[in-house]
């Protein structure tokens, strides 16, 4: 079988199983919508829907695997660490297949960050600020710590051309509309999304490079400039738009697909055990 053919199968496995809506029942539904719960229901039917291959599911990568992965790149790279205990735990934890060569290869690193409580402090007549007479919490810096984590990642994985990375965001800060609230009193109150001291997607989306959010960016994007080929390692960035909140199944939706695109992106190192 070719490597053509091998994607050509990985593709139509995807098309078969229609998603992962169609696994949760009434109890599922029903769970905490926490990402981790969300990447072991992924590990979950990847072993269903791939019963050749091999996944585990870890919570974390320590600095001195991230340091070995960058050394085996260039010797110069990898060189600085202070603490090799230290280590990077992503929200989710890192979701990964066993090759034909039987090296461990990340598919999913999942995060989920909550930032704004602005439309349940409304909603309850709550109002913040030092003397209480505010209606918007000026917002935090607390998502730039994210980056530190897809940086991480990002030189773990410096050798693929994939980067599974997804970030699911949730709350005021994270506004892509406006927003209508309604006090105890029956007022109505507009929360505008693109307010310059709540909103903090511009924070974030300078991991994806300014690219689109709410869309599958695992596979690097290779830019050309001048003589030079660049090639770009973007996070795919979820946002709910509305200050909702994610559930597992959303979230796990959408899991599956980043974890699916990684495995097209890896059939040729896993073609071995597929056409077994």
């Amino acid at each position: 079988m070719s490597e053509n053919k091998q994607t050509e199968r990985l593709t139509k496995q995807q098309l078969k199983t229609r998603g992962v809506i169609g696994i949760f029942n009434n109890e599922a539904k029903a769970h905490d919508s926490a990402v981790g719960k969300a990447a072991a229901l992924v590990l979950q039917m990847l072993a269903e829907e791939f019963p050749q291959l091999i996944f585990r599911h870890r919570p974390s990568v320590t600095k001195k695997e991230i340091n070995e992965a960058l050394q085996r790149i260039d010797t110069d790279l990898g060189q600085t660490i202070f603490l090799p205990h230290s280590c990077i735990k992503p929200d989710g934890g890192i979701v990964e297949v066993r090759d034909d060569s039987g090296n461990w290869r990340p598919i999913l690193i999942s995060e989920a960050k909550h930032q704004g409580k602005d439309i349940q402090n409304i909603e309850k007549g709550i109002k913040v600020g030092k003397k209480k007479d505010k209606d918007l919490m000026v917002a935090g810096n607390a998502i730039e710590r994210a980056h530190k984590n897809i940086s991480e990642i990002a030189n773990f994985m410096l050798s693929e051309t994939y980067f599974p990375y997804v970030v699911f965001l949730e709350g005021t800060n994270f506004l892509t509309e406006d927003v209508v609230v309604r006090r105890p009193n029956g007022e109505c109150f507009t929360i505008k999304y693109d307010a310059g001291t709540l909103n903090r997607l511009d924070r974030i989306t300078a991991a994806n490079y300014g690219m689109a959010v709410n869309k599958n960016l695992c596979l690097n994007k290779f830019v050309q400039h001048k003589e030079h080929c660049i090639m770009l390692q973007a996070a795919s960035i979820f946002t709910q738009g509305n200050g909702a909140s994610w559930n597992v199944s959303d979230m796990a939706e959408i899991m599956l697909d980043i974890a699916r695109t990684s495995l097209r992106s890896l059939s040729s190192d896993l073609f071995g055990q597929l056409t077994k």
